[in-house]
């Protein structure tokens, strides 16, 4: 095996990392390959930047494993790449200079649940779902749902968050400690258990959100929440985007403890009834739910009906039927499947921006009048009580007129967003795709981010070419 993995470096002439896939390979075994379709796996598989695959896949079981790996790349100085699952949307895991792709999804183990704490420690290669299986007994749940099963340290480290973020927060919002590996192979704990600190530099947020470029997660103790007791669900069609955009407003500042608060445009609605079965008016409507007591749920559901009908929404039907609620939600869920059969053949690229909440139809109106005039097929879905929504392109990569109005749309929607006091991503993260337009939204701020990138991994093996590009 090794032999084989050296050989089939050394004919790049690259003896660097040659070096260092034999010595990972020595301690690893057949937990190492430089099998070609299993690199492809390992980079960039669900968007439309080009698939850069690493050199060598090494699938890690333990904090100390990563840690050895890593220090075997930084004597060697060779890239190193994590990976969870595989669900990132702007070029995460790809190897834009090659090195050593360490997947993550082999370390699943819940280690400990303190439910009078509320909290919970895990690997890193734990799913979402998983996790809220171990806890189904317990009576607690993890309330971060991005949609796809993503890994846990997958979703700190692009700090996701997904349709129950507007009552429950974002992955910053839930991590409270962080294991780490560094640059140099160093384990680091972030933080303790404690619910709250103001013990030295919040570490913790640091590396939440970093992508992968400041160090490795490889566990988390995360916060968890109460199953409630009573959860309703419900959808409300509106004739048009501002007339659901002002209810969501006046939802969360009348104080209704909203669960979920989601945005389908018109063409989203179609693309669901169509692959979801679903009977639903093809109009701009929001799917809610709520969670609480009886009691409470009742009334949240029916101050709801009566803000909506202020706006001229309606009907407002509501479920509280397991099946009803799970029905809804997998359609919503189902959102990105569902476009990609509006146009059988296209490939489908999914983009995301985020705005106060009170410019968001002003947003997502010019954006749809922008689709119109480049002629663009799309559907828009967003986390409403967020301000923020997702564009999903169907796009013919074979069409060159088609690829360059796609491409001036994402950055006209880029700079959009951020002309608005908004950001050009709310939750897919920057990767790679989205790097250019970090100066215009951060200004000076993104030198000192260059700052703690070359503090903390001088030769820029973790991650590199991702985030921030060497000034």
């Amino acid at each position: 095996m090794v032999a084989a993995v050296v050989q089939a470096r050394s004919k790049t002439g690259d003896e660097a990392v040659a070096r260092a896939i034999a010595s990972i390979g020595q301690r690893l075994g057949d937990r190492l390959t430089v099998n070609a379709t299993v690199r492809e796996q390992h980079a960039n598989v669900l968007t439309w930047l080009p698939n850069q695959p690493p050199d060598a896949v090494a699938f890690a079981l333990s904090t100390e494993e990563v840690s050895e790996i890593v220090r075997i790349c930084a004597e060697h100085r060779v890239p190193v790449i994590p990976f969870g699952t595989g669900t990132s949307l702007e070029g995460h895991v790809n190897a834009p200079h090659g090195g050593v792709c360490i997947d993550l999804s082999r370390m699943d183990a819940v280690l400990a649940v303190h439910p009078e704490d509320l909290d919970c420690t895990v690997q890193a290669g734990v799913t979402r779902k998983r996790l809220n299986e171990h806890l189904r007994d317990s009576g607690l749940f993890f309330p971060i749902d991005p949609g796809a099963d993503a890994s846990l340290g997958g979703m700190a480290a692009t700090r996701a968050s997904g349709t129950n973020a507007v009552r429950y927060g974002t992955m910053r919002d839930n991590v409270i400690s962080l294991t780490a590996v560094m640059a140099d192979g160093t384990i680091v704990r972030t933080t303790r258990r404690a619910r709250k600190t103001s013990a030295g530099y919040d570490l913790t947020r640091l590396l939440v959100g970093s992508e992968g470029t400041l160090g490795i997660i490889t566990e988390l103790t995360l916060r968890l929440q109460g199953i409630p007791p009573a959860v309703a669900a419900g959808v409300c069609p509106f004739g048009s985007v501002d007339e659901a955009c002002q209810t969501v407003i006046a939802t969360i500042q009348s104080g209704i403890p909203v669960a979920r608060i989601e945005l389908l445009d018109e063409d989203a609605i179609r693309a669901t009834n169509l692959y979801s079965k679903m009977d639903l008016p093809e109009r701009p409507t929001l799917f809610v739910e709520f969670h609480g007591t009886e009691a409470g749920v009742t009334e949240q559901v029916a101050l709801f009906g009566e803000i909506a009908a202020e706006f001229g929404g309606g009907p407002f039907a509501s479920a509280t039927r397991a099946e009803d609620r799970t029905r809804l939600w997998q359609a919503r869920h189902d959102a990105y499947w569902a476009g990609r059969g509006l146009r059988p053949g296209a490939e489908g690229l999914s983009t995301d921006v985020c705005v106060p909440i009170s410019r968001l139809a002003d947003c997502v109106a010019e954006t749809q009048a922008d689709i119109r005039s480049l002629g663009l097929v799309t559907t828009i879905v967003g986390h409403a009580g967020d301000g923020n929504f997702h564009v999903l392109v169907l796009v013919d990569r074979n069409s060159v007129s088609e690829m360059a109005a796609t491409e001036t749309f994402l950055e006209r929607l880029a700079i959009r967003a951020i002309d608005m006091d908004g950001t050009c991503t709310g939750e897919h993260g920057i990767g790679q795709g989205k790097m250019k337009y970090l100066p215009r939204e951060l200004g000076a701020g993104l030198e000192v981010m260059r700052s703690i990138k070359r503090a903390l991994d001088p030769d820029g093996i973790l991650n590199p070419g991702k985030v921030v590009a060497p000034s």
